[in-house]
């Protein structure tokens, strides 16, 4: 994620544009119907001999503890939807295939203050209610035995919503200025347009069928589809079979100019640019060069697709959704290359808790001096000691933790007090032990989630160092590292 240059000094963040994963089936009054997929009957729904487990309403993220749920883990997600902007409601239907970590006889799924008119497990119909503004209790006609996998069917509708949050800001799904909408946020954004384990630690595939007016187009995440046409109606199918945490997903409805290319290895890129976008043509050619060269410090690019999303709409934020990062008004090549290092730094490798957003936001931000670095020939040991000058020992910029910051606190000094960090790491190390790091980690934990504690071992094992000093002054503290670890390698003065 990219904050609006008004919104980085001392990042008190706004939510994040999130874009759903998953294929809803749709029905919606008066306009014809998306054809709903056959729901395969479950070989889970057979009585197992003993249940005695009930899914838990939070997957026990320290900072957002009633997030996700526990019970089960999500294959993948097929979304259908239905939406009309002229009416702003949104109808879908969601099949939901997982296997369930227990003996079942209820769990939960996360839906956003949409209303729920139906619900079966399986080939058969499931009891079901609501709690709160997120929380939908299902109790299958037969538990579930553990280890057995099975398909939830949920069809619902009504006007998507904003999350709001006092630290955080607003995200979710978001009518654009144009009369389309889009969905984007971070940590939350998917269950304002689909029911999900929204967690970060259940990784799923996704795949999508959305239904607009004619006029209309659809964009989301990973390949393009077939479009249909139909009774004034259009119908967009997206398919990203790679795992993707749920606030990685998008869907963005409006008058688009796609772009169509490919990287030169074949790679389809789509990029979509709404109504009345301004952006210079030599910006939006530089995808191709900008993954290139990411690769070449990360590793091979980690998706079957890339592209982008490009708003009119000037939102505080960029977000890095799944292979086609959604984009505000105002980014610039920059945040090109921030939201797609994310791709591998986020994506492709995703935090295991909220505590853990460096893995996410340092290195993505590192990334943009890494591309000074080399394409626009930068001193970055310069570069960090004129960043340390400036900001001297002001309490206010060195006390933000970098890791495990708080509730609230997750985006205030992942961006500029995070780029000092990782260059004063890289200056620790080495470049070679540096460039080491970080391909092997993106390559170990590829499509998984992987925790700060488990990085901070890893540079060690790497470099043979013994760096708990080091990431004791810069990632854990809240105050200026002492010249020790303030000035490492070149930087020494």
């Amino acid at each position: 994620m990219a904050l609006s240059s008004k919104a980085r000094p001392y990042l008190l963040v706004a939510a994040l544009v999130l874009v759903v994963a998953g294929v809803l089936v749709v029905k919606m009054p008066g306009p014809p119907e998306v054809t709903p997929q056959a729901v395969p009957e479950s070989p889970a729904t057979t009585t197992p001999a003993v249940v005695d487990a009930e899914g838990g309403d939070g997957a026990g993220d320290p900072y957002y503890p009633q997030d996700g749920n526990t019970g089960y883990d999500v294959r993948g997600y097929d979304v259908s939807i239905s939406y009309d902007p002229a009416t702003r409601r949104l109808d879908g239907k969601a099949l939901i295939t997982a296997v369930a970590t227990d003996g079942l006889s209820r769990f939960n799924l996360d839906l956003y203050e949409l209303e729920v008119s139906e619900v079966a497990v399986g080939d058969r119909p499931a009891e079901f209610r609501q709690e709160g503004d997120h929380e939908l209790v299902i109790t299958p006609a037969d538990p579930l035995a553990e280890g057995g996998e099975f398909v939830v069917a949920v069809t619902y509708g009504g006007v998507p919503t904003l999350f709001e949050d006092r630290a955080l800001g607003r995200s979710g799904w978001q009518v654009s200025a144009s009369g389309g909408a889009f969905a984007a946020g971070e940590p939350h954004s998917a269950t304002t347009w689909f029911p999900a384990n929204d967690t970060p630690r259940d990784k799923a595939s996704f795949t999508l069928a959305a239904r607009v007016p004619d006029g209309w187009s659809v964009v989301s995440n990973g390949a393009e589809g077939e479009t249909t046409h139909a009774d004034g109606w259009s119908t967009y199918r997206w398919d990203a079979p790679q795992p993707m945490a749920t606030y990685l997903t998008t869907v963005a409805i409006d008058k688009w100019t796609i772009d169509r290319t490919t990287l030169a290895d074949g790679t389809p890129v789509v990029n979509a640019f709404a109504p009345g976008v301004s952006r210079a043509p030599e910006d939006r050619d530089r995808l191709p060069e900008v993954l290139a060269f990411l690769a070449s410090e990360f590793g091979p690019y980690p998706f079957e697709s890339a592209g982008g999303i490009f708003l009119a709409d000037d939102i505080g934020f960029s977000l890095e959704t799944q292979t086609r990062p959604v984009y505000a008004g105002w980014a610039d090549l920059e945040t090109v290359v921030h939201e797609n290092a994310h791709q591998w730094f986020g994506n492709s490798v995703t935090l295991r808790s909220w505590a853990d957003i460096c893995l996410n936001e340092c290195f993505a931000s590192y990334a943009q001096w890494l591309w000074a670095e080399e394409k626009d020939g930068a001193d970055l040991d310069a570069d960090y000691r004129a960043e340390v000058a400036r900001t001297g020992d002001s309490t206010q910029y060195w006390n933000r933790k970098l890791y495990d910051m708080g509730r609230g606190n997750e985006f205030r000094g992942v961006y500029d007090k995070g780029q000092l960090a990782v260059h004063a790491l890289r200056r620790q190390i080495g470049d070679e032990s540096f460039g080491e790091v970080l391909r092997t980690w993106i390559a170990r934990h590829r499509d998984g989630n992987a925790s700060w504690p488990e990085f901070e071992a890893h540079v060690e094992q790497v470099s043979g160092q013994e760096l708990d000093g080091f990431f004791a002054a810069w990632f854990r503290a809240d105050a200026i590292p002492s010249d020790q670890h303030l000035w490492p390698g070149t930087l020494r003065k």
